[in-house]
């Protein structure tokens, strides 16, 4: 596997991100976000798609991959919002064009609708979005994080390998399921786990569901097609109540499209954002 780094720090008021960009300054801006429990790196192969015309912004969450981890820190998507909006101010990035995944896109679509952050576009990719949300598993550990966040290192990396490999529908390849899951190993990386599982309540998405149709930026919604963690019939829901929003369907592609279908997500992606230059 390919290194993957993200040498900057940005000092939010929660907390402090690592982030970095790829392209030349002089292109357009587009700036991906990842979902839970991954990182930016899941976004590499789109990232070095995208990058050949345009310049690329990724960065970790706080709590999650390179970004800070800390105990007693907030971690909820009502932080992530708030940082997100932060950081696209230090980027000077009046307008970008924003790719968001899972809990990425619960965080753009927060970042946009409360606390005023404009976009070029919007393209959500299997997104936290629609109420109710969460597997059987999430929610268990949710309501028992402390228990859950005690168990031994072995153990523990076990359940997690398990969970991350199930967001895949042909499987992951080992050497990236090692890279996704090595984060969450150690300390502080356990207790982050459990924390960010434990803070994911779906009142931050029930402040924005009913605000959906305000929406008035050109919006794509991807899914796959395959996702068991949360079902394409939702893409379908989030696509009628986005005015004008496209539906675009990847075939074999569980919920972590980026690893499964690579090729057909930029694909779809470069497309969309083609749609977007100036004719």
């Amino acid at each position: 596997m390919s290194e993957w780094r993200l040498p900057e720090t940005f000092r939010s008021t929660s907390g402090d991100i690592r982030w970095n960009h790829l392209g030349s300054p002089d292109h357009d801006p587009v700036v991906l976000l990842h979902g839970t429990p991954f990182s930016s790196y899941v976004w590499r192969a789109v990232a070095r798609a995208l990058a050949r015309r345009h310049q690329v912004f990724v960065w970790d969450m706080l709590g999650y991959g390179a970004s800070e981890m800390s105990a007693g820190q907030d971690v909820s998507l009502a932080a992530q919002g708030r940082v997100f909006t932060e950081l696209l101010a230090h980027w000077g990035l009046d307008e970008p064009l924003v790719v968001a995944h899972d809990f990425g896109g619960a965080v753009s679509l927060r970042a946009h609708l409360l606390h005023g952050a404009r976009y070029r576009a919007l393209a959500l990719v299997d997104p936290v979005a629609l109420a109710p949300w969460g597997s059987p598993f999430f929610r268990l550990v949710g309501a028992h994080a402390e228990v859950f966040g005690q168990l031994p290192p072995a153990l523990h990396q076990a359940l997690v390998r398990e969970y991350v490999s199930s967001a895949s529908s042909p499987g992951l390849h080992p050497a990236v399921l090692d890279r996704l899951v090595q984060p969450w190993l150690g300390d502080p990386g356990q207790g982050a786990f459990y924390r960010q599982i434990a803070q994911a309540d779906e009142r931050y998405t029930d402040q924005v569901q009913g605000r959906y149709g305000e929406i008035g930026v050109p919006t794509l919604v991807c899914w796959g097609e395959e996702d068991t963690w949360i079902p394409a019939t939702k893409g379908r829901e989030l696509a009628a109540r986005i005015p004008g929003a496209r539906l675009e369907p990847i075939p074999g592609a569980g919920h972590l499209v980026q690893e499964d279908a690579p090729a057909e997500l930029t694909a779809a992606l470069l497309a969309f954002i083609q749609r977007q230059q100036p004719s």
